[in-house]
């Protein structure tokens, strides 16, 4: 009787659980100035965090934060490991419910720093690239991949965060928009360099997309897709900040994307309203570690 009824409860247990277990959810986000221009949205951002049961989390603006303030954060979603690049400015951090190994930051050369670190034997890159420069963009994206090339063989590597730039696969969408006079606009009055001669600048993307990494949102696009830009969101804030476009990417190495099932920009009625900046999640396939990591 005692095999028989433990069947029957395997039995009920629902296969979409099953099939969870399998998937690592990773989240991206950029917070906006750390929650400090809306701090009565924090709690929202916390419960809404949670529900999405996150395995992995890169968060870029996380202006104000300690490490200790990080980590606070990242118990409201279960996570017991975080590494933060640095507590001034506009830090970015990375959150995970697996143990985070071999913790880099980079500062020369960088507008905001860069952010890598070891998670179930891929690499994550914490992105958040100059927000008005495509020419010190460029240079950051050489950086990232010159960092890279140094890898073992192989790696598994994800770039995950607020590129700031665009990518030839919304070209299409951009060419209706008024993004050129805007940035034209921009770039006079406050002595910016978003545009290159005259144009939207996709040279940035196009260096990680040459060097074999995938655009993952991009690549699981159905038929029928309707573009969804990540920036702005309908947040209440000062001055004019352009038609909707995609700003934020997640990228992978060609190993790691196969196990990808999953990627998307995330507009709910919650998200439209917590940061100036729509979250990304990207689900994949777990991986079993080799025999000879601990």
């Amino acid at each position: 009787m005692p095999k028989v009824f433990l069947l029957l409860f395997l039995a009920l247990i629902p296969i979409s659980s099953t099939c969870a277990s399998n998937q690592l959810r990773v989240l991206s986000y950029n917070v906006w100035y750390g929650f400090t221009k809306v701090p009565e949205r924090k709690k929202n951002f916390l419960n809404w965090m949670k529900a999405q049961n996150p395995d992995i989390v890169s968060l870029q603006e996380l202006n104000g934060y300690t490490a200790d303030k990080l980590k606070a954060d990242a118990a409201a979603w279960r996570h017991p490991h975080t590494a933060i690049l640095k507590e001034s400015g506009f830090p970015t951090g990375i959150t995970s419910r697996f143990p985070i190994e071999e913790v880099r930051r980079f500062r020369a050369g960088f507008h905001h720093g860069l952010l890598r670190a070891r998670i179930k034997g891929a690499y994550y890159y914490v992105i958040h690239l100059h927000p008005s420069n495509w020419e010190i963009r460029g240079r950051e994206a050489d950086l990232i991949l010159a960092d890279i090339a140094k890898l073992p063989k192989d790696a598994q590597v994800a770039l995950v965060g607020d590129f700031n730039t665009f990518s030839t696969n919304d070209e299409r969408h951009y060419m209706k928009t008024s993004l050129e006079p805007f940035f034209a606009a921009r770039d006079t009055k406050h002595k910016e360099k978003n545009l290159r001669d005259g144009k939207l600048d996709y040279s940035v993307i196009r260096k990680f997309t040459a060097a074999g990494l995938v655009d993952l949102e991009h690549s699981k696009r159905k038929s029928g897709y309707r573009f969804t830009g990540s920036f702005p969101t309908k947040i209440q804030k000062l001055g004019d900040h352009g038609e909707e476009r995609r700003l934020d990417y997640v990228f992978a190495s060609p190993s790691l994307a196969k196990r990808v099932t999953r990627a998307e920009i995330i507009a709910d009625d919650t998200t439209w309203i917590l940061s100036d900046h729509l979250p990304m999640i990207v689900e994949l396939t777990h991986q079993q570690r080799p025999k000879d990591e601990k």
